[in-house]
Order: structure tokens, then sequence, then C-alpha cells
């Protein structure tokens, strides 16, 4: 399964339904999500995820209402009742994590974390949006809003508030699940950021040798070669004999060692002297 029906599938099976009070704000949670339509007198709630649409109907019955309908077409659970109302008090903190895990499982997504961070949900309107908003901030979670042809979804895109996201749901399998995707692409990251710096200097390095080489042979055919002095001369022909060479192979080849920035001086007079050459000039 994918790391999303995994995620609801855990978030389906946790045991709180004997706490009465849980599972009416969880309850609620679903009922302001998007993903609920409401028919005259009925509510409709559909997903492709059999565990989701038990748990819904788990939570009707043990807030009293066995008067639901559960069919299934194709890969689509839907279950109907009765357009149910909760009323809202000051709820406590668990029970605004009660009411974010419902909106998720109502209407929630998230990305395979392997290939992107991004996690959504999405709720019936402006008011809906702005409690569940104002509850994630309550619970230290920051997320964006955007309204889209009169929809309103919540999302998160950093790793951190999507981990926070998770755990704060009790998704705790999920969790360890996404920091160890999160640490392996932070490390494959880190790879390819050394390997593409490394392979930057290697051919910063090729070019400027390249540039050394000509600037070198130029001299020689110039006749300008022989005016150079003899540390100069040195250099310079090591560099024409060991073309790959780095600057601190270099100087380790030199009859007196030195180190990568004296050669790296050395090279650099050598250049500017060629640089100076009017080709057309004996």
């Amino acid at each position: 399964m994918s790391f999303s029906s995994d995620l609801k599938e855990e978030l389906s099976r946790i045991e709180n339904l004997a706490n009465k009070e849980a599972i009416r704000y969880e309850l609620f949670g679903y009922i302001i999500s998007s993903n609920i339509e409401e028919k005259k007198d009925k509510i409709i709630f559909s997903t492709e995820s059999e565990y989701n649409i038990n748990r819904f109907a788990r939570l009707l019955s043990n807030n009293g209402i066995e008067d639901y309908d559960i069919s299934f077409q194709g890969k689509i659970f839907t279950i109907k009742c009765p357009i149910v109302r909760v009323e809202l008090n000051e709820l406590s903190f668990e029970n605004k994590k009660n009411v974010i895990r419902g909106i998720y499982l109502g209407s929630g997504s998230i990305n395979n974390p392997e290939n992107k961070y991004h996690l959504e949900m999405g709720l019936k309107n402006q008011e809906y949006a702005d409690l569940a908003i104002k509850y994630l901030g309550e619970c230290n979670i920051k997320s964006n809003l955007i309204k889209k042809n009169n929809e309103y979804t919540i999302y998160l895109k950093d790793s951190d508030e999507i981990s926070k996201f998770l755990a704060l749901l009790g998704a705790n399998k999920s969790v360890l699940k996404f920091e160890e995707i999160r640490v392996q692409r932070d490390m494959n990251n880190k790879v390819n950021r050394l390997v593409n710096c490394e392979t930057a200097n290697m051919n910063k390095t090729m070019n400027a040798a390249i540039e050394q080489i000509e600037i070198i042979s130029k001299l020689k055919k110039n006749g300008k070669f022989e005016k150079l002095d003899d540390t100069l001369k040195e250099i310079a022909n090591l560099r024409l004999e060991n073309p790959s060479a780095t600057l601190t192979e270099l100087g380790k080849m030199l009859k007196t060692p030195i180190g990568k920035s004296g050669v790296n001086y050395r090279l650099k007079k050598v250049i500017e002297m060629g640089k100076n050459i009017d080709d057309n000039k004996k």
C-alpha cells in the first residue's frame, strides 16, 4: 500500500472509541471536511479505504446513530446517514487533536515523502478552515490555507511540520516511517551536493589546467619561455608534463616542495606573462 493509505489505516485503528467525548469531536472533524456532502436530510461520506469507512461507521454507532447505510461501487465505499450536529464548546488540547484527526480522515491526503513533502486537508467553508488553522496553531503546527473555486485547502509543505502533524494525530508508525524516509532523503541530497560540488571543482581545476597549458605552450612558441626565472620554468614544465595534477600534487613534485598557494602564485605569474604576449611578435 501507499504511505497515504497506510496512514489512513493506522489512524482508523486508533483505539479510543470508548471515549464518548473524543469520538464526538472526531466525528465533528469528519463532518466539516470537504469530503462530506449534504443532500436533503442526509450526509454522504465516500472513501477508497475500507478501514476509514468502518471508522466513520463506528463513530456514528458510538454516538448513538444507527440509521446509516454503507454501499460499495468500484473502489469507492459510501456511507449515508442523517445529518449530524455537534455543539462546540471550549475544547481541550486533546479534543482539538480529535477534531484535526477527523478532518484528516475525512478529506486529508499526503504525498509519498520519498518524492515530495506535501500534506493537505479540505474544509467545507472559510469558517471551518479558519477553525482548523486555529487549532493547528494552538497545537504548535504551522500551516497554510488556499482557496480555489470555493474550496478551502489547508496544506503543509515543511517536513518538520508534517512530522509534528503525524505525531499529533497519534500515527506513531507513520511518524517513524516518515522520519526514516526523511533521513534517507537528506543523506541522498547531501551526497548529491557533495558530488556536484566535487564535479564543479574538478571542472574548474581542469579548465584552469587547460588555460595554463595553452599559455605555457604559447610562451615556448614565442620564445619567451626562456626569459622566465628558473622557479617559473620548473612549475611550467611540471604542468605540461602533468596536465591532470592538482596544485598540491604539483607542489610536491618540485625540487623544493611548496604548498598549494605557492604553486598557484607561480602559475599565475606565468599566465600573466603569457597573456601579455602579442602573437604577431617574436
